[in-house]
């Protein structure tokens, strides 16, 4: 069979699932849409000859296709072209195919939408990945640049939040950074108590390959486990904004050498993630907080 008409037949057997993922992640079908044909152009582009699922290729390439959606969406904090969601679903009298959006309201479930709408793009991905279409965490974490532990907090914190269970209130940028130098100042002191009361008792530390090596535990979780691995380290470690959130940086003889992101549930830590690999370093944004 010809490759092209091999490939389009594939597409074409897995259009309707992918637009699905699109959907429940994006909340706008034209949005959706337009990530699906993203995906086709995408896949005319690539070489997929060692390609064993194309299914599965396919769903990854559209959930990297939304994330960058949702993230630019959120940057630009503008209003969609399409109604809140919760308004074109409820709206049937006045679509051109009133049974059609019943139907997928009664598919979608309109309350599960208007609360994804309220998830950061990350926490959307892999919630809807793994949770709506179970793929496994090790498959999503490449996706939106995480390790599979990080990956698999950020899914249960979206869990939590679209089943409605309380949490704590979210901390303030302020408070945040207090919490961070608190962190920082008990590891570097040796103070397992102080440590322990800044974490989430179901933090996740997740190295990656290089800053394990640097001495580093491998994943990690629970705050004992993780406060005992950072009782009296940190001594070089500085605060810092790390890709618009959170965490702390560690030169080594006036080089950078390992950032480190930290992730909040409510007013404790609830992530720890650590990167040392050069190439990964040159692509994140830090700046040190002010003294």
């Amino acid at each position: 069979m010809d490759e092209k008409k091999f490939l389009a037949d594939e597409f074409e057997a897995n259009r309707a699932h992918l637009k699905t993922v699109a959907y429940r992640m994006l909340g706008s079908r034209a949005e959706a849409e337009d990530a699906v044909q993203e995906a086709w152009l995408r896949l005319g582009r690539s070489n997929t000859s060692e390609v064993g699922n194309l299914g599965g290729w396919l769903t990854t390439v559209v959930a990297r296709i939304c994330l960058d959606m949702l993230r630019s969406r959120k940057s630009r904090r503008e209003e969609q072209l399409d109604p809140p969601v919760h308004e074109k679903i409820a709206d049937t009298a006045k679509s051109a195919d009133p049974e059609r959006e019943i139907v997928l309201a009664d598919s979608v479930g309109v309350a599960l939408l208007v609360v994804l709408e309220q998830l950061a793009p990350a926490e959307r991905v892999a919630f809807v990945l793994h949770d709506m279409f179970d793929l496994p965490f090790d498959e999503i974490a490449p996706v939106i640049g995480r390790t599979p532990e990080a990956t698999r907090q950020l899914a249960s914190r979206a869990r939590r939040r679209v089943q409605g269970t309380t949490e704590a209130p979210e901390a303030g940028i302020e408070h945040k950074k207090e919490v961070v130098r608190a962190f920082l100042a008990a590891s570097r002191d040796g103070n397992f108590q102080a440590l322990l009361a800044v974490l989430h008792p179901d933090v996740v530390f997740a190295p990656d390959a290089t800053a394990a090596r640097f001495g580093h535990a491998g994943a990690l979780h629970g705050a004992q486990a993780v406060a005992t691995t950072f009782n009296g380290r940190a001594r070089g470690a500085l605060p810092a904004f790390v890709d618009g959130g959170f965490g702390f940086i560690v030169r080594i003889q006036d080089q950078l050498r390992i950032v480190v992101k930290i992730g909040f549930d409510g007013e404790k830590i609830a992530t720890i993630e650590a990167i040392a690999d050069p190439d990964h370093i040159e692509r994140i944004e830090y700046r040190l907080f002010d003294r």
